[in-house]
């Protein structure tokens, strides 16, 4: 038999915005509300990101993520972050395990192990415990004495943290933050989604999600569709003003704006540009479009930058957020010319 012919790349990106349109739509049947929180989690699943989410208890952090594995098929494992877990409940660990009469260690592989993990609580665990994580979500592998074990891909994890409850908890690393993708702040629900979460909560039957994929070839198909948004083009303008952008919201840089240099301490690393230009491509794709433009970067820049933005004693002070700080270099920052 011969290859099967190859799509066309309208027929790709036709396939892509259909995929990801059935995606949000089942996560849909569950969550109600937060379309954007939904479409930015969706967006770093396809670009090979994480996805760090703020919210207060009982807004469905946790439920949008398991129903969001639920629709694509793939394997979801929770991580309970506590204070006394110990990396090795994280990553695994080695056991001596008899077989036939003779004893040996085999490797026993912790909840890190699957497609997509929920660290729910991220911020309670100590910061030894939340290293623990950093080589899975850096190299997409973890080592347990010396011995270094690969992740299946596609491989993402999501972490929650409550911004209001201080007791109990460790700030996350600098380190740790810059290897989020994005950031997304879940707000609470307006009355009129009040009113269709009690329906959907409390009445006879419960809304229930169906898969998108196969869970037998769901991975090798969003490996598929990832790899087309690494196809998308940014022309040679668009990445300068990429690259300005970045730089405005350095302090010490040259073409750091007032604001930045006012408010904070340090800016986003080369991280930071890498997740502006692939949120940028998947805006692209999902309008249409195999070529980046100024809107597609413009609405990546805060999911993108906020949590990578050190702010100083002032801005604390001050209560300006780093949000604020990102929508003047916007403001400030022109668009080059072809």
């Amino acid at each position: 038999m011969g290859a099967a012919p190859q799509m066309s790349p309208d027929a790709r990106v036709a396939e892509f915005r259909k995929t990801f349109s059935r995606a949000e739509t089942e996560v849909g049947r569950v969550i109600v509300g937060h379309e954007q929180v939904i479409r930015k989690v969706l967006t770093a699943l396809f670009s090979g990101g994480h996805v760090l989410v703020e919210g207060v208890p009982g807004l469905g952090k946790t439920l949008m993520i398991k129903t969001a594995a639920d629709a694509l098929g793939l394997s979801f494992k929770r991580i309970q972050f506590t204070p006394d877990l110990m990396p090795s409940d994280i990553i695994g660990t080695q056991v001596l395990t008899e077989s036939k009469g003779r004893r040996e260690f085999s490797f026993r592989p912790g909840p890190i192990f699957a497609h997509m993990v929920l660290g729910d609580e991220i911020n309670r665990a100590t910061p030894k415990t939340q290293s623990a994580v950093l080589e899975a979500m850096e190299e997409h592998q973890v080592t347990v004495f010396g011995e270094t074990y690969k992740l299946d891909a596609p491989f993402i994890v999501l972490a929650t943290q409550n911004p209001i409850e201080l007791e109990g908890t460790y700030p996350l690393p600098e380190a740790q933050m810059d290897r989020f993708l994005f950031k997304v702040v879940m707000t609470s629900p307006k009355p009129d989604e009040l009113r269709e979460i009690m329906k959907r909560t409390t009445g006879a039957e419960t809304p229930v999600t169906q898969s998108i994929f196969d869970p037998a070839t769901a991975p090798k198909e969003i490996e598929t569709l990832k790899t087309l948004v690494r196809e998308v083009i940014v022309a040679e303008p668009l990445e300068r003003y990429a690259i300005a952008l970045i730089a405005a919201c350095t302090p010490s840089g040259p073409g750091a704006v007032p604001e930045v240099s006012q408010y904070l301490r340090f800016g986003p690393s080369p991280r930071g540009l890498q997740a502006l230009i692939l949120c940028a491509k998947v805006n692209a794709l999902l309008d249409g479009r195999v070529s980046v433009a100024y809107d597609d970067v413009d609405d990546a820049i805060i999911p993108s930058l906020r949590h990578r933005l050190l702010r100083n004693f002032q801005a604390e002070a001050e209560n300006v957020s780093t949000e604020s700080i990102l929508e003047q270099v916007t403001k400030r920052v022109k668009r080059p010319r072809a």
